[in-house]
């Protein structure tokens, strides 16, 4: 039995993390990325930014909204600032902080399930 997940065309997949960068698609990103719909681009960020920094501002003008933000942290967990995650609900967006890793495999699952997530990944080494 094939269990392979059906996705729509254009999503991407995250195939792999390590190495201080990412695997989607098929492409190698070096650093942090954000992935926002059908795209994938550099974040430009070392650690969860306090508040909404331009670099997230892709999240909000998603078409159709973005409804869940997963945070991949590093290593790690880490807590999600306070004024970040107020910001975020207050545009609409919930969000989820976990280890780089368990954020990967949660945007895979969700994306497959056609939810409307981004995700801003943190690399590790």
């Amino acid at each position: 039995m094939d269990i392979t997940p059906r996705l729509a065309p254009g999503t991407p997949v995250v195939q792999g993390y390590g190495g201080g960068g990412f695997r989607v698609g098929g492409a190698r990103h070096e650093g942090a990325i954000l992935i926002v719909g059908e795209r994938v681009t550099a974040w430009p960020a070392a650690a969860l930014p306090d508040s909404v920094s331009p670099s997230l501002e892709a999240v909000f003008s998603a078409s159709p909204p973005v409804e869940l933000v997963l945070f991949g942290c590093g290593a790690r967990a880490a807590p999600l600032p306070g004024p970040l995650r107020a910001e975020l609900a207050r545009r609409g967006a919930a969000a989820e902080t976990m280890a780089t890793g368990a954020a990967c495999r949660t945007f895979n699952v969700l994306a497959a399930e056609g939810r409307r997530i981004a995700a801003a990944l943190l690399p590790v080494a």
